[in-house]
């Protein structure tokens, strides 16, 4: 049928006297899920928290911290816009691979045209 069945557990309410764990039946739709739209939903999310490490690295460092406190300070937003950059890459990544699965169906492997004319086609 196309259906995946899922048993959740969870554990018991504090309003119910009761030490039995409750189950909930979850039924997914295999044919739901695909690359392109995980892919879609993971870069939303990482646009979120890049937006959220900008906000971060805004933050003026506090004026009265003195010494290792502000030496820590510079450093976990030195940390931070590092992070996001990454993060930025690995969108960006993302982004190209989604195109490509849109466009031809597949990802492409990565050419690598480093060497001469006939390292390009001895593959």
């Amino acid at each position: 049928m196309g259906l995946k069945k899922t048993v959740i557990t969870e554990l018991p309410s504090m309003v119910r006297n009761t030490t039995e764990p409750v189950q909930k039946t979850c039924y997914m739709s295999k044919s739901k899920f695909t690359t392109v739209s995980a892919a879609q939903r993971l870069m939303d999310s990482m646009e979120i928290a890049i937006n959220n490490m900008i906000e971060e690295v805004k933050k003026p460092v506090d004026p009265e911290a003195g010494g290792s406190a502000r030496k820590a300070e510079l450093q976990s937003i030195k940390q931070t816009a590092i992070d996001c950059k990454e993060l930025l890459v690995e969108r960006q990544r993302l982004e190209q691979m989604v195109k490509e699965l849109k466009n031809n169906g597949e990802i492409e492997n990565e050419k690598d045209y480093s060497g001469g004319f006939a390292e390009r086609f001895s593959k």
